[in-house]
């Protein structure tokens, strides 16, 4: 694995004590959640007493997706036990893990007919396992089901625990997806408890175990981090053979998380694209709404051609 630049501590990031946010260009621009499946989505999920990152993480796509009767599936409740400092969803103590939910999810995926199914989850620290054996029953519950639905984990780093990594690849998903975030200058401020080099670690192991398995990572940009580091970031994920790159504006929910340092631009994210196809992605899907989950079948359709 190629290590990185190191940086200097005249490299720190300085967060305002009221930051000013910049006003949000038109091209930030967005669907309203409206229409026919879009209602049907949402009740489905009400109904089996489901959770989806698009509600939690507040996606300005999720009009769009749910509309194409799509939908992140949120594993292991909505309350995270990490205080990442841009994610939007419930931070504390979680109820104890549903053992019942793996068989609500695979009902639901049936229900939409999904023939690409995407799966992540809050992190839970909590658990000896993080959660990963219900990544593990959730994944064979929609085979059984439905045998020709591609699934897609997106999953938390189980705070370096290796072996519950492997429960989740035993159960041998189409994707394995787990996002870097931002650059290693400010990951420790952003992402408390989880580390640069140990995600990088984590798909590396997940490539070992199957060298033909898409691996899929992601980060926001406009955060505070250069250009410069963005393309180190984009150079370490292809040092550990990540196939699949996502990239999108960050935006913060409120005025109390990481502040949005600036608008990335259009032909800089066309530009990121264009070096990650250069080093060896077989896709890359960059500009300002992208996110992780947005489009995914589309992602990896691509990359296999």
């Amino acid at each position: 694995m190629s290590e990185l630049i190191p940086l200097t501590p005249n490299d720190a990031v300085s967060i305002p004590a009221t930051p000013v946010r910049p006003p949000r260009p038109a091209w930030l621009k967005a669907r309203a959640p409206l229409g026919e499946n879009y209602t049907d989505v949402h009740r489905l999920m009400r109904e089996q007493g489901l959770h989806t990152v698009c509600e939690a993480a507040r996606c300005p796509n999720m009009g769009e997706c749910w509309n194409q009767r799509t939908a992140t599936f949120l594993l292991l409740g909505d309350t995270c036990t990490r205080g990442c400092r841009y994610c939007a969803i419930g931070k504390g103590k979680p109820q104890p893990i549903d053992e019942a939910e793996p068989a609500r999810v695979a009902a639901s995926v049936a229900h939409l007919r999904l023939r690409f199914a995407v799966l992540t989850s809050v992190n839970r620290d909590d658990a000896p396992d993080g959660g990963a054996h219900i990544f593990a029953r959730t994944i064979e519950l929609i085979r059984q089901r439905e045998p020709a639905c591609k699934i897609e984990v997106l999953i938390p780093d189980f705070d370096g625990n290796w072996a519950a990594l492997q429960l989740v690849l035993a159960a041998r998903p189409d994707v394995l997806n787990h996002n870097i975030e931002t650059v290693p200058r400010i990951f420790r401020r952003f992402r408390p408890r989880a580390g640069f080099q140990q995600s990088l670690e984590l798909l590396a192991r997940a490539r070992a175990f199957d060298p033909h398995l898409t691996t899929k990572s992601g980060m926001m940009v406009g955060a505070g981090e250069s250009n410069a580091e963005v393309l180190e970031v984009i150079a370490a994920l292809r040092s550990v053979d990540v196939n699949v790159l996502t990239i999108g504006q960050y935006l913060a929910p409120d005025s109390s998380y990481w502040p949005v340092e600036r608008y990335v631009t259009p032909a800089e994210f066309a530009s990121f694209k264009a070096e990650g196809l250069r080093l060896g992605f077989r896709h890359v899907e960059s500009s300002p709404l992208v996110r992780s989950s947005y489009n995914a079948h589309l992602h990896v359709e691509a990359q296999q051609h």
